[in-house]
């Protein structure tokens, strides 16, 4: 399952992304990601953000981010910012 949200003016965020646990490590959420970007850009955004978390079980996430382009960005959303969480964007 993935989620996009307007966030207006151009932006959208990765709402949520969730992979059944028997699925994990194939690919799933690279594709689900890559639907997200494509729908992102087909909406005529600017950027996409996305929160995550930083503790170990993150590291996937994050890497997955990481290599779709999306770099550490600016608080965003009303999200509080704490040592738990990470801010992430990608320019499109």
């Amino acid at each position: 399952m993935g989620a996009l949200k307007d966030l207006g003016g151009g932006e959208g965020e990765v709402k949520s992304m969730r992979t059944a646990p028997g699925q994990l490590r194939r690919g799933i959420g690279r594709a689900m990601l890559a639907r997200i970007v494509e729908t992102a850009r087909a909406r005529g955004y600017r950027r996409l953000n996305l929160e995550t978390g930083t503790s170990p079980s993150f590291a996937a996430a994050n890497a997955l981010y990481e290599q779709a382009g999306f770099v550490d960005g600016p608080v965003f959303g009303g999200y509080p910012p704490s040592p738990h969480n990470r801010f992430m964007t990608l320019s499109l």
